[in-house]
């Protein structure tokens, strides 16, 4: 294999590394999307659930106790 040949194959596997590196990059860029909406939505939910506490609209906290079946 001569001096060319070799930079040849050696940009050719390069180019397919960068490939696969784009293409995880890509792949990852989408979780991350997904998860920061899930974080928007997420916070909203607690924004919510802490106004309808301070609020005293929020169901009253009961022990576990309270919670059992009558035949226990």
């Amino acid at each position: 294999m001569t001096m060319d040949e070799r930079i040849e194959q050696r940009l050719i596997d390069l180019e397919i590394k960068l490939s696969y590196a784009e293409d995880t990059i890509d792949r990852l860029n989408e979780v991350v999307v997904r998860q920061q909406l899930q974080l928007q939505t997420l916070a909203r939910e607690v924004a919510r659930l802490r106004e309808r506490v301070d609020d005293g609209s929020g169901a009253v906290l009961r022990s576990l106790r309270e919670e059992l079946p009558p035949h226990y």
